[in-house]
């Protein structure tokens, strides 16, 4: 997907498209790098989420909108629009990311979404970007169940397989990475009868082993389309 490609997806023509070059930058590739965008685009998400939810649920509760509104913000839902959107094909990354699989990574690309909201906003103002976020997130609002506590990946993983009479993943250490202050976790997952093996990466084991659930995920929503 070429950028006038993913303009077209996110229905929005950028007026400066080095903001949005900006957005896809990871920090492994250099600078300027969407860090500072992603800390915009974040905060504006979870603004217009929380009015679409105020809008749509009006006899909740503050605490059932607060998790309807996590749920919808949370790395897993960002990466699923992002898939949808092919942003790992536009995404500039450094060489050590590009051999280690960073344009599939679910942090990396939740990331990039965030940033392109902030880039929008910077490019057009809040109406613009509220009308890309409702458009992208109306298929996910339709899907909220506030009173009904959210699955984490691995949770989800475990039940589907469970459904389907399949044994059980086995997640395994596969490296620890940085230094002893700063370690990054890779674990993997394995599901031998469907022929799947991912890697999640994350800051504790659990957050590594959560990621390699949410690419396996994934995996099975794929082989479900074959």
């Amino acid at each position: 997907m070429s950028l006038e490609r993913l303009q077209r997806a996110l229905g929005h023509e950028f007026r400066d498209v080095a903001l949005l070059e900006q957005a896809l930058t990871h920090r492994s590739f250099g600078q300027p790098n969407n860090e500072r965008l992603e800390f915009l685009g974040d905060s504006i998400l979870n603004c217009i989420t929380a009015v679409a939810l105020y809008s749509r649920f009006s006899g909740l509760r503050e605490g059932e909108l607060s998790r309807a509104r996590a749920s919808l913000v949370r790395q897993e839902a960002l990466h699923r629009l992002a898939l949808d959107l092919e942003l790992g094909d536009e995404l500039s990354l450094g060489e050590g990311e590009l051999k280690s699989g960073g344009a599939r990574r679910p942090s990396i690309l939740a990331d990039a979404l965030e940033a392109i909201f902030g880039a929008i906003y910077l490019d057009a103002g809040f109406e613009a970007v509220k009308a890309v976020v409702d458009r992208l997130y109306a298929p996910l609002l339709d899907e909220v169940d506030p009173r009904k506590p959210a699955k984490d990946p691995k949770t989800a993983l475990q039940e589907w397989l469970q459904g389907h009479r399949i044994a059980l993943p086995v997640y395994t250490m596969s490296q620890v990475l940085g230094e002893a202050h700063a370690q990054e976790f890779e674990v993997a997952c394995e599901i031998p009868k469907l022929g799947i093996r991912t890697f999640g990466r994350g800051a504790s084991r659990r957050a590594a082993e959560q990621q390699s659930a949410e690419l396996a995920l994934a995996a099975l929503a794929e082989l479900k389309k074959k």
